[in-house]
């Protein structure tokens, strides 16, 4: 069954090419990308093959010593970084060649996230380590209410489905990873106009990019900054929300601990919980 296309491919390889070049670090991402290696710090083995999914600024710091292969839907973006013009859901670099492989603010932007992610978890080596970082459900809800008000005669559809980390985790049990854990943290940024927040997007390549989107009027806009203005605070600085979302999944092994069998416990857990004798 064909999976319908929300995204405009076309659209989000030539936003990705857009920032081929910046010399500023997207500080989105890189705050994802501090969330990603403080996960990987806490893993104890070590890994030799990486894959990264994303050319943005920074890349990921991968340790010393491993082979790293990098791609991007952005042609130019991905040449910059020595990478390959690829996208997540129609990866195609062998089962099993990767140990690692790390995304940062990019997946929630594929139309068939579940099987982007199986394509992931199979170029996974068994035992494999798969870690992500996106703006989920709840981000962006500043800019949401204000285009709401903006448009509320014909709201129109302006920020892309967002994914919360319920689902999030639901998808990687859905595409066969073991160990799954979804985790949000959420990151507050204010901005003195919402012409501020929308320079950020376009530096993230984070605008929209569904398909059929219509661009906003010039009324429209006007309007949505008003409306983002009023909800500034006293300082006239208005708060945006970003929850960034992180995956961390293994392929499976059979080294894996397993989840102990359904009514194999030993104690009674009514009996815990009653009070202690005196």
């Amino acid at each position: 069954m064909s999976v319908p296309e929300i995204f405009d491919r076309n659209a989000r390889r030539l936003r990705r090419n857009r920032i081929a070049g910046a010399q500023e670090d997207d500080f989105l991402r890189a705050m994802m990308i501090d969330g990603l290696a403080d996960r990987l710090d806490a893993v104890t083995r070590s890994f030799s093959d990486a894959l990264e999914i994303g050319c943005g600024r920074p890349l990921f710091p991968f340790p010393p010593g491993m082979a790293v292969t990098r791609i991007d839907p952005g042609d130019r973006l991905a040449a910059e970084a020595g990478g390959i013009a690829m996208e997540e859901d129609r990866l195609s670099l062998g089962e099993g060649r990767f140990d690692l492989i790390v995304s940062a603010g990019l997946i929630d932007q594929v139309s068939d996230l579940p099987g982007a992610l199986t394509l992931i978890r199979r170029a996974l080596r068994p035992d494999g380590l798969f870690l992500a970082a996106f703006a989920g459900a709840g981000s962006l809800s500043t800019l949401k209410a204000a285009l709401l008000q903006a448009e509320a005669d014909r709201p129109a559809a302006r920020v892309h489905p967002q994914i919360d980390v319920r689902s999030a985790g639901d998808l990687l049990m859905r595409a066969g990873f073991a160990l799954p854990v979804a985790d949000v943290e959420p990151l507050t940024v204010r901005y003195g106009s919402i012409a501020g927040l929308f320079r950020d997007l376009r530096a993230m390549a984070a605008t929209n990019l569904m398909v059929g989107r219509t661009p906003l009027s010039r009324a429209v806009l006007g309007r949505a900054a008003s409306a983002f203005s009023d909800m500034a605070d006293p300082d006239g600085r208005t708060a945006e929300r970003f929850d960034i979302v992180y995956l961390t999944g293994w392929a499976p092994d059979e080294s894996q601990p397993k989840p102990a069998r359904r009514g194999s416990a030993t104690a009674s857990l009514l009996d815990a919980l009653k009070p202690p004798r005196g």
